[in-house]
């Protein structure tokens, strides 16, 4: 049986789409222009989709996917800081962080990520936390955390070397920022599956339908625990929200966004930055 949901569609638009079919949900990143960035908008947008196909009882398994020839580009974080009082603003990103992985890591229904091009930072990392990824012959894995002065987030600090051993993790996370294409990234062992690009939509819903007929569990990466997982992004969230609000991550975005002509985000970053001998004592 064929089903659509128009009414979920019109209601997500511009950010993401929501189509059923033969009991498979496909949540699809719907702002390619935009790289399919993580705004706040757009976090909003799929974690309402994910709501709506949990609450779907048609539903018995959910592709994550995206439109465009990337996958996501990952948070937009000048679009989600906001100046605030320091102690609010560290309160929100340990908030925010939690309930985006969340996200993922509570949803009871099978989750196939189907990544269509390059990934970066939270895009990989949620995708981990899921019950499988395939991945287009054009997608790439990028976590550049040390690049960013953050430590990892979305369980990966944990996940990670679960999933393709400490060398290969260090590689992905620390320094060196190794950034596997897609059957790199299957060796490594972070993919399953690696299809020509223009076969992903269709081996993804072949899989996820395959899923459905075998009664497919919600199942957690490595064979972790959910409580552990939940743990980690707790602890990790925290973490985060101190790096956010350090001298290293304050400069390197104000840097990046200037180069990038973002004046104002580049302004209200400078001041962070400028300003926090001051507030910091109030943390």
């Amino acid at each position: 049986m064929t089903s659509t949901h128009p009414t979920m569609e019109q209601s997500l638009k511009p950010h993401v789409m929501l189509t059923v079919h033969n009991a498979v949900a496909t949540i699809s990143l719907n702002r390619p222009q935009q790289l399919n960035g993580w705004t706040l908008p757009m976090i909003t947008a799929f974690q309402g989709a994910f709501a709506k196909a949990i609450a779907d009882p048609e539903v018995k398994a959910i592709v994550f996917t995206a439109v465009g020839r990337y996958f996501s580009a990952g948070v937009h974080l000048a679009g989600t800081l906001k100046l605030m009082h320091p102690r609010r603003l560290r309160a929100l990103i340990i908030e925010h962080n939690q309930q985006l992985f969340e996200t993922f890591l509570r949803c009871p229904k099978p989750i196939l990520v189907a990544v269509n091009g390059p990934a970066i930072g939270a895009a990989v990392t949620s995708a981990t936390l899921c019950n499988g990824i395939i991945a287009s012959e054009s997608a790439t894995f990028s976590t550049p955390f040390a690049a960013l002065g953050i430590p990892p987030e979305g369980c990966s600090s944990v996940v990670f070397e679960r999933l393709m051993g400490a060398e290969q993790a260090q590689r992905m996370v620390g320094p060196a920022g190794w950034v596997p294409n897609a059957e790199e990234a299957k060796a490594a062992g972070l993919v399953q599956w690696v299809v020509p690009d223009e076969q992903l939509a269709e081996q993804a819903q072949a899989i996820a339908e395959g899923w459905v007929a075998q009664g497919e569990p919600r199942r957690y990466p490595a064979d972790i625990e959910l409580d552990e997982l939940l743990a980690v992004n707790a602890r990790e969230s925290v973490d985060l929200a101190n790096a956010f609000l350090a001298a290293p991550f304050l400069r390197h975005q104000t840097g990046f966004l200037w180069r990038k002509r973002k004046r104002g985000p580049a302004v209200m970053f400078v001041l962070l930055w400028a300003l926090r001998p001051v507030w910091a004592r109030w943390l």
